[in-house]
């Protein structure tokens, strides 16, 4: 499985994002955004950016993969005629996928067919393992015995942000670092999946640039929005990598509430909550995806 490289697509990925919200006038209204993050959520083979831009070219896809993976993984071939869709891949232009109603041969397996898998698959193991990756990251996690109406938060620590920025960027440095430069608070008394969303929420509003700017995890300043702005973009990331890995996050009601405003998404930054979503996947070690 090639690794996500998200550096070396970014300007390229954000131009055709640009390009084609743009041009085809989608997510204007909460009910196409709600209905765009479900699709995410639904392709979880496919990295959130291009699970995106397959809903572009035909969001009622159910599951797609590419001629080879078809044939090697799913002993079906893709029928002759059958339109191609594209995808982006890292250090590539584009890749052709078929969607599975452009194929014939054996049935899908069934956690490929299934549209959701099992709503809550966290154990307190998988957190543990999800916290020692964190570690590794600069990102300290305590899990902590609040009250039951707090579920978590994220801060930054001391000075050490001066400390980081000098270190080079290399595999060595990361994973020695002496001290995390963020911590993370979780409610011990809360079931894992509850803080498995908790952890994920507090990771999107680090990743989306909401704490501020972080040149060692190459996290732009996103300080500016306001408190309501943060709070749909981290739990838009959250209901996408929860729903992604059999988790039913709180977010759902949340993002009601907000279809139901009939806001316009005319000011989201897609590309970051789609961005931020591939990379806590990937630093998580969540990604079941085989393309960027």
């Amino acid at each position: 499985m090639p690794t996500q490289n998200y550096d070396s697509m970014a300007p390229h990925a954000r131009s055709l994002l640009s390009e084609l919200l743009e041009d085809s006038k989608l997510y204007k209204s909460g009910q196409d955004y709600q209905e765009m993050l479900d699709f995410v959520v639904r392709l979880r083979n496919f990295a959130p950016f291009n699970a995106f831009i397959l809903h572009i070219q035909k969001p009622g896809l159910r599951f797609a993969a590419s001629r080879r993976d078809w044939l090697n993984r799913f002993r079906r071939t893709v029928r002759p005629g059958a339109r191609p869709l594209l995808i982006l891949w890292p250090f590539a232009p584009l890749v052709l996928v078929y969607d599975v109603e452009d194929t014939e041969g054996d049935p899908l397996p069934h956690d490929v067919a299934e549209a959701f898998r099992a709503i809550g698959a966290m154990t307190d193991h998988r957190i543990a393992r999800f916290l020692e990756l964190l570690g590794r990251q600069g990102i300290e996690t305590q899990q902590i015995e609040f009250g039951d109406g707090l579920a978590g938060n994220i801060g930054k620590l001391g000075n050490t942000m001066e400390v980081i920025k000098r270190i080079p960027k290399t595999k060595e440095k990361k994973d020695t670092k002496e001290k995390p430069h963020y911590r993370i608070r979780l409610n011990k008394a809360h079931d894992p999946n509850i803080r498995f969303a908790t952890l994920i929420h507090e990771l999107a509003h680090l990743y989306l640039g909401h704490l501020g700017e972080d040149d060692y995890l190459k996290i732009p300043d996103r300080s500016g929005l306001t408190h309501d702005h943060k709070e749909l973009e981290a739990e838009s990331v959250c209901y996408m990598i929860c729903r992604r890995n059999g988790v039913k996050p709180d977010s759902d009601r949340y993002l009601a509430d907000y279809v139901r405003q009939e806001m316009t998404v005319d000011h989201f930054d897609l590309y970051a909550l789609l961005k931020t979503a591939g990379q806590i996947e990937t630093v998580l070690e969540l990604t079941a995806h085989n393309y960027f």
